[in-house]
């Protein structure tokens, strides 16, 4: 599965959806679309890789042959750099904006030994590895409730799985998973008392209300209910979620979340690896408007699919195609804020 700027539960939030397998292939879809539309709205990718880039040296009739250009490989982090076989020490070159990633070019400290050597020729004979992308934002998602015991499993089990959605990437060590599907699992918590099929009894007990997080779904018999605050030993829950059907449920049946991850492992050119329990789940962020305008983009594709791409407003000579002005206002605060503008060149003569 490919790398998404926000999530199939994201899309289903705006679009309160019920989760069935037909409006997910059809969610996912239309993320992809939304991905590859906003990549090439703002010629960048957003998020990490680890990987190997090759270089041109630096035109040997400039004056500044100590300047690399790294064009759309923008870095955000190097770890080894080579030129002409030779490896530079990394604290010997200068990175570019001093504001931090992304970089857009790197120069050898000119009061240093370090050079730019071109080798036996030119062509691509400076490589750096390293991580590159627009930045590296992260934050804590959850930890492990179980180890992970080798590089081949296709499932993590979490403590919370508020923070996650299909199409997160997480970080676990030094390995990056990306997410493709959600399984609920047995939380170990059981309701200490009974709940009738009432909309206006919002109160779910159970044996320990910090075994939950504000945000997560939970199902008790066939009915999920959304987290929306916690009172000591009470969930606060918003019935019948998700398309399920208000139910009664009594004392001591079992409280299940969609905590189990089903995942892609060794992405972004990371090595899976095995992992303990409780080893901290971090989850990439994509810049938050971007991730408004990857939802965007996919509910004006699936609002169009829905309707043959025949919404239009209007009448008469003013009927136009139902985009949407606030999507056009969006793409452009987006493309204002994240939009790789083309570096102009002077060609001396």
């Amino acid at each position: 599965m490919g790398i998404r700027y926000a999530t199939r539960e994201d899309v289903k939030d705006a679009l309160d959806s019920a989760e069935t397998a037909r409006n997910n292939t059809k969610i996912d879809a239309a993320l992809d679309t939304a991905t590859d539309t906003i990549t090439g709205l703002c010629h960048r990718t957003f998020y990490p890789e680890l990987k190997t880039v090759a270089f041109d040296w630096p035109d040997p009739q400039s004056p500044t042959s100590w300047r690399l250009w790294l064009e759309q490989h923008e870095l955000i982090e190097p770890i080894t750099v080579t030129a002409g076989g030779v490896t530079l020490a990394v604290d010997g070159l200068k990175l570019y904006p001093q504001s931090g990633p992304p970089y857009d070019r790197i120069e050898t400290d000119l009061s240093g030994a370090a050079v730019f050597g071109s080798g036996s020729t030119t062509q691509q004979t400076i490589e750096i590895y390293g991580l590159f992308g627009h930045r590296n934002d992260e934050a804590t998602a959850a930890a492990l409730t179980a180890a992970v015991p080798n590089a081949t499993a296709t499932a993590v089990d979490v403590t919370d799985g508020s923070q996650v959605g299909v199409g997160s990437v997480l970080r676990i060590g030094t390995e990056r998973l990306v997410v493709t599907g959600r399984r609920q699992l047995d939380t170990g918590q059981t309701i200490t008392d009974d709940l009738a099929a009432q909309n206006n009894l919002t109160g779910l007990k159970v044996g320990d209300g910090d075994a939950f997080a504000i945000g997560e779904v939970v199902l008790v018999d066939t009915e999920r209910m959304l987290i929306v605050d916690i009172a000591a030993d009470t969930l606060i829950v918003k019935r019948a979620w998700d398309g399920t059907v208000l139910a009664g449920h009594t004392t001591g049946a079992t409280v299940y979340s969609p905590r189990r991850l089903l995942v892609d492992r060794g992405v972004l050119g990371t090595t899976a690896a095995a992992h303990g329990n409780a080893d901290t789940v971090t989850a990439w962020q994509p810049p938050g408007a971007v991730r408004e305008l990857a939802v965007a983009e996919a509910l004006t594709t699936l609002g169009q699919k829905a309707s043959g791409y025949a919404r239009t407003i209007g009448t008469g000579e003013s009927e136009r195609e139902a985009l949407g002005k606030g999507i056009d206002s969006l793409r452009r605060q987006v493309y204002r804020a994240f939009g790789r503008k083309g570096r102009i060149r002077v060609v001396a003569r």
